[in-house]
C-alpha cells in the first residue's frame, strides 16, 4: 500500500469515527422546504419566516410558533414571561395508543415549551400588555388544566395591574386526556374575564388564527371586546362534517373562515399579519385616550394575595409622603373612614402624616382576616388603579 493511499484510508475512517452534530437551521427532520396549505407553491422556510409565514404565491397564513409570534408583537428586550415551570400531570392516567406522559414528553422535547401557551408582560409600541399567545404545535394548541390556569393568571394579574389582554388563540379545543378537568377551563378562565372586563372595565382583545376550534372558540376566543382574526383563518366549534351531517345540509364553501364570520357579525376586523401590531397598538391607544371611558372597580374578595414585588412597591410608595397618588391615597381613606362611620382614634400629632400609620393602614387594608372584620359589607369593592 503506498502512502497516499494509507493517508487516504485514515481520513476516511476519522471522517466515519468523527461524532454528527446537525446545526438548529439545518435540521434534516425540518427540512428545508414546505409547501403552502392553500395553493401548493413550494417556499423555502427562511425566506418564508423573514415574511412571517405568508405565502409569497397566494398570501396565505401559515402557521406561527408561539415564540416567533412574541417576537414579532412585542418590543425587543421587553418580554417578562410567567409561569415557565408549570408543567401537566396525568389525573386521570389516560392511555390510548401511547401513554399521555409520553405524548406530553414528546411535544415538550419537539417545541421546548411546557404546554400549548405562554404567558406574560411586556411593551407593545411601547404600550405596556399582557400578552398569550397559544402553540398549535403542542397538541394542536389543546387547552388543558395548565392552559387555563397560565392563562387565568394572566388575565388576574392584568386585571390588578390595570393592563389590557391580548390572547393570540390556536386550538383544537379541550385536551381530552384530562377530560372534564379541561373543559372546567372554560368556566375558569370566563370567570376571570368578567371580573376584567365588566367589574374592572378593562380592555381585553382575542386574536383568531387558524386553527381556533372547540372550547377555545366557545369560551375565551368569542369573549373579547374587539375580536380580530387573520385572512382565511379556519375558526368554528364543531367540524364541517359534523354539523353536515347533523343538519342534513350541504354548507358553503367558505363556511368557518374568517370571511364567512365577519360577513355574520362574529368578528369585528380581519387584519393580514404584517398589520396585526400596529392595529393592537392603535386600538390600545384610542382606548385609553377616549373621554368618556368609565373607571371600573374589583369585586370584594376578587383581589389576590400581597406578593414580595408589591410589598416592595407599597413599601417605596410609602417612604415618598409628597407624591401626588400618596396625597390623594391618603384623602380616599379619610373618605372611606368617614363613609364606614368609623371614629379617627389617631392622635391629632400623627395624623396621617407619619408612614408608619400608612403602613399599618396598608396592613390591615391587605391581610385576609382584617379585611373581613372592617369592612362594611355595603361596599364591597376597591378602585382600580393602573398605577400606585
Amino acid at each position: 500500500m503506498s502512502i497516499l493511499s494509507w493517508i487516504e484510508n485514515q481520513r476516511k475512517l476519522k471522517l466515519l469515527n468523527a461524532p454528527k452534530y446537525n446545526h438548529p437551521e439545518s435540521d434534516v427532520s425540518q427540512g428545508l422546504w414546505t409547501r403552502c396549505d392553500h395553493c401548493g407553491v413550494i417556499l423555502y422556510i427562511k425566506h418564508l419566516k423573514e415574511n412571517q409565514r405568508v405565502c409569497f404565491g397566494c398570501g396565505y397564513h401559515l402557521q406561527m410558533s408561539s415564540t416567533e409570534r412574541i417576537d414579532y408583537l412585542i418590543d425587543t428586550g421587553t418580554w417578562r414571561p410567567f409561569d415557565e415551570t408549570v408543567s401537566p400531570c396525568d389525573p386521570l392516567e389516560f392511555k390510548d395508543q401511547k401513554a399521555y406522559t409520553e405524548r406530553l414528553k414528546d411535544a415538550q422535547e419537539r417545541t421546548g415549551l411546557q404546554d400549548a401557551v405562554q404567558t406574560g408582560t411586556g411593551f407593545l409600541d411601547g404600550i405596556p400588555v399582557a400578552l398569550g399567545v397559544m402553540d398549535f404545535n403542542f397538541m394542536g394548541g389543546s387547552m388543558g388544566s395548565v392552559v387555563g390556569e397560565k392563562i387565568t393568571r394572566l388575565i388576574e394579574y392584568a386585571t390588578q395591574e390595570g393592563l389590557s389582554v391580548i390572547l393570540v388563540c390556536a386550538s383544537g379545543g379541550a385536551r381530552m386526556q384530562e377530560g372534564i378537568l379541561s373543559l372546567m377551563q372554560m368556566a375558569k378562565i370566563s370567570a376571570a374575564l368578567h371580573v376584567h372586563q365588566n367589574c374592572a372595565k378593562l380592555l381585553y382583545i382575542s386574536v383568531l388564527t387558524s386553527p381556533t376550534t372547540g372550547g377555545v372558540t366557545a369560551s375565551f376566543a368569542m369573549l373579547g371586546d374587539l375580536i380580530f382574526a387573520e385572512p382565511k383563518a379556519l375558526i368554528g366549534f364543531a367540524g364541517r362534517r359534523v354539523i353536515e351531517q347533523t343538519l342534513q345540509e350541504q354548507l358553503p364553501d367558505d363556511f368557518q373562515t374568517a370571511e364567512y364570520l365577519l360577513h355574520h357579525g362574529l368578528l369585528d376586523l380581519i387584519v393580514p399579519r404584517s398589520f396585526l401590531k400596529q392595529a393592537l397598538s392603535e386600538t390600545i391607544t384610542m382606548y385609553k385616550e377616549a373621554p368618556l371611558k368609565v373607571h371600573g372597580r374589583i369585586p370584594y374578595g376578587a383581589r389576590g394575595a400581597l406578593t414580595k414585588i408589591r410589598e416592595e412597591q407599597l413599601r417605596r410608595f410609602i417612604k415618598s409622603p409628597k407624591n401626588s397618588e400618596y396625597i390623594q391615597l391618603i384623602s380616599e381613606f379619610e373618605e372611606l373612614l368617614s363613609l364606614l362611620n368609623v371614629d379617627k382614634t389617631i392622635p391629632s400629632e400623627l395624623e396621617f402624616s407619619n408612614p408608619e400609620i400608612v403602613k399599618k393602614a396598608f396592613d390591615l387594608a391587605c391581610g385576609t382576616q382584617t379585611r373581613l372584620d372592617w369592612l362594611n359589607y355595603d361596599s364591597k369593592e376597591f378602585r382600580v388603579r393602573s398605577v400606585f
